[in-house]
């Protein structure tokens, strides 16, 4: 338990955050927020019409809950299925790659923007459309690569999120895109028959919904279809845009349908759409032939988008971009931005004569209550989401932008098998903006995309850092050494000291050399496939420093070359660890054992000789004469040869924010030749297995231990290539490394520390 919570303490921060938020919008506005558009969902529940403007998807589920509650209750219902999707957003992003922090950024959105949690407060069918999405995404990315009976799945859930929400349909294509190009399967031959199979299952799974609902449509109207919004939907952006002298001058319905207003007095789309067509007494000259309203519509929206095809799709990238808007805001002849806002008191909109009325009998109806608002927790609300309590347009700009470079196959993206992921992800984010902003721009259709771009984003970031996706059962293109560590990403944070591993690797040591052979001074060198330098280094160990003999630890951390033989043959003791899991956890291994068997002093070096350990006297003077707890060298204070330039600039930009972090003066975070008191060594939480030089450096900062730097040569390497990155992508992991290491130190732990003695240098 105490490691769940230490891998998922982040997510449950923001699922704390995200419960207290939806728990006062309950309380805020009682029983529910009714919009318009709720009032047509109600107005529904007993004849299931399907010619109504929205299609019956969640009229359906209204009447199901309904059976159990009132409006409050629905309300309450959708809150927890905003808790149920954030946290099935980061169970997702984890099946990708082990970065935890990626999944909490995925699952921040969803949990703690203001207008999510006021869509899921209205009696309105988004937080079910998003849930539908959310277990097709599931379907086809939750284990590898999809099967036959998952795409049939992804496709009837795509289905049901078309009856929810009419622009789901968009969603087949990346729905048909994924099917084609998951797993690669498209490379060969045997390849195509899988895709053939699995897309015809995707496909039957769309009719297999679709097609008995329209049959029902047909039933009922005469014709087929799914909804009643069908000529009013593109009449709107058209009619905004239109130019009338461009239509056939003898076609008196086109003419009548063009609006009297000059092109540049035109209101907004939505006046057009609700107001104008939705009218039924409009036109009130009636039709001029045997057209009807709606043939006249659609007839009229060609004709305009043919005529005037630049300024369509002007009009659609420019309500497309407003997506990305740093303020939510209302921009000139669009929906207001107020009405998916909490207001101070309860809000009422005009749905006809008498509209106060017929809110107080709606809600007396199904809660015996009649509307009201807890003005204390509306201005708390309020004021969260006009002061930046929503997702920022420029994050979701980056966050599809990261999935298209992932899917593009950018950096390590190409060999990472995350590509058709990132494009499923993100495509449908982006077709989903897009495809609303073709008919018109409302901040309530961004709602979705908070489900579908961070997850994009998450993806593509993965894929670009390198991580793989075997885990989840996606075959990568390329392979690696499966014994190279390497080949398995960044790897998870290490478990309490001792594991499994650590226990058989210090069981076997003690049989082997008994339980007290080293020496008070102890120099621990972690080992990985070094054998062609190991033996060198090791040779030009001093066997004594000052009046201490030094005894020499090496740690092979799973090696599959002779490491170890050739360590033991040099003299030193061996500790071999059955599975490679990195440097940081062979020294947290080495720092034990060495103070289980005698060991008062602690040095570290490594095995690839880049340290002169001719310098150990003046490295661990200063512990000897109890002017420090910790000494560490520095290449900067010395001297040092170096061949990446992007690991000098880190050398240095990784000293300052460490300065920054401690308000210490530090001037090398990843020295590696270093000297320290045994049971300090031991005392430090250290979970990071490649990144863990900055860790012990800040967690025995944090103890308020007195630290020393001195100035120490660092040489190239003497054989092979550094298991180091040279990236951007080990950067970015070590400044993660960092700045988690002190949230965790210097803010979590402070309390617990009360009873130390704290000390200063």
């Amino acid at each position: 338990m105490t490691g769940f919570l230490r891998r998922h303490w982040l997510l449950l921060v923001l699922l704390a955050g995200g419960l207290t938020l939806r728990v006062l919008t309950w309380l805020a506005y009682e029983p529910a927020l009714l919009y318009i558009d709720s009032f047509r969902y109600l107005g529904n529940l007993d004849d299931l019409r399907p010619t109504d403007l929205n299609p019956l998807g969640y009229t359906v589920v209204l009447k199901a809950l309904f059976s159990f509650g009132g409006l409050a209750f629905v309300q309450a219902v959708q809150h927890l299925v905003g808790l149920l999707l954030a946290v099935s957003l980061y169970a997702l992003t984890l099946r990708y790659t082990s970065r935890t922090w990626l999944g909490a950024l995925v699952a921040a959105p969803v949990l703690l923007d203001a207008y999510q949690l006021q869509v899921e407060a209205l009696i309105m069918s988004e937080v079910w459309f998003q849930a539908l999405l959310v277990g097709a995404l599931w379907a086809l990315l939750g284990r590898g690569e999809p099967t036959w009976w998952r795409a049939g799945l992804a496709g009837a859930l795509i289905a049901c999120a078309v009856l929810t929400r009419s622009i789901g349909m968009t969603l087949v294509l990346p729905l048909l895109v994924y099917l084609v190009l998951a797993g690669g399967a498209w490379r060969s031959r045997a390849g195509w028959k899988r895709i053939g199979v699995r897309t015809a299952a995707g496909v039957l799974g769309l009719v297999a919904v679709l097609l008995p609902y329209s049959a029902y449509f047909y039933s009922q109207a005469g014709y087929w279809g799914l909804t009643g919004a069908t000529g009013n939907v593109l009449y709107g952006r058209t009619a905004t845009i239109a130019d009338c002298s461009q239509l056939p001058e003898d076609d008196a319905g086109l003419q009548l349908f063009c609006p009297d207003e000059p092109l540049n007095d035109r209101r907004k789309i939505d006046y057009y759409t609700h107001f104008v067509y939705g009218d039924p007494d409009w036109p009130a000259e009636g039709l001029p032939d045997e057209r009807t309203k709606e043939d006249l519509a659609n007839q009229f929206a060609r004709e305009v988008i043919l005529n005037q095809p630049i300024d369509f799709a002007t009009g659609i990238m420019r309500d497309f971009l407003k997506n990305f808007d740093p303020i939510k805001r209302t921009h000139p002849k669009d929906v207001p931005v107020e009405r998916w806002q909490f207001q101070l008191t309860y809000p009422y909109y005009n749905v006809g004569e008498s509209s106060l009325e017929y809110y107080n009998q709606v809600t007396y109806a199904y809660d015996g209550v009649l509307p009201d608002a807890n003005t204390d927790l509306t201005a708390f609300l309020r004021s969260y989401q006009l002061g930046g309590g929503y997702t920022w347009g420029p994050l979701l700009a980056a966050f599809s932008l990261l999935g298209l470079l992932g899917a593009a196959g950018v950096g390590r993206a190409r060999r990472s098998g995350l590509r058709a992921a990132a494009l499923l992800a993100t495509g449908s984010g982006l077709i989903l903006l897009a495809g609303a902003a073709s008919f018109e721009f409302s901040w309530r259709y961004q709602i979705p995309a908070l489900v579908l771009l961070p997850l994009g984003g998450a993806l593509g970031l993965a894929a670009i850092l390198g991580a793989r996706a075997a885990a989840s059962g996606v075959s990568p293109r390329y392979p690696r050494n499966p014994h190279s560590p390497q080949s398995r990403g960044r790897r998870p944070t290490l478990d309490d000291y001792p594991d499994e591993i650590d226990a058989g690797a210090a069981a076997d040591f003690r049989q082997r050399y008994g339980t007290s052979p080293l020496t008070p001074l102890v120099v621990v060198i972690a080992a990985y496939n070094e054998a062609k330098g190991i033996g060198t280094v090791l040779r030009e160990m001093p066997t004594h420093c000052g009046e201490l003999p030094v005894s020499t630890l090496v740690v092979v951390d799973g090696s599959t070359d002779d490491t170890a033989r050739i360590a033991h043959e040099a003299g030193a003791y061996v500790c071999v660890a059955s599975r490679n899991r990195g440097q940081g956890a062979a020294l947290r291994l080495g720092y034990h054992l060495a103070a289980e068997c005698g060991a008062r002093y602690i040095v570290t070096t490594d095995a690839d000789g880049q340290y002169d350990n001719s310098e150990m006297p003046l490295l661990v003077a200063p512990l000897l004469d109890g002017t420090a707890d910790f000494v560490t060298g520095s290449r900067r204070l010395g001297s040092y040869q170096h061949d990446s330039t992007i690991r000098w600039v880190g050398v240095r930009v990784f000293a300052w924010l460490a300065t920054v972090l401690t308000f210490r003066k530090i001037t090398d975070t990843s020295f590696g030749f270093r000297a320290m008191r045994a049971d300090l060594a031991t005392s430090v939480t250290l979970r990071e297995p490649q990144y863990q030089s900055s860790e012990l450096l800040l967690g025995v900062l944090a103890q308020g231990s007195r630290v020393r730097e001195v100035p120490m040569t660092m040489r190239l390497r003497n054989n092979g290539a550094s298991k180091k990155g040279r990236s951007v992508a080990y950067g970015a992991n070590y400044a993660r490394v960092m700045t988690g290491t002190w949230l965790r130190e210097y803010l979590l732990r402070r309390g617990k520390r009360a009873d130390r003695a704290v000390r200063t240098s």
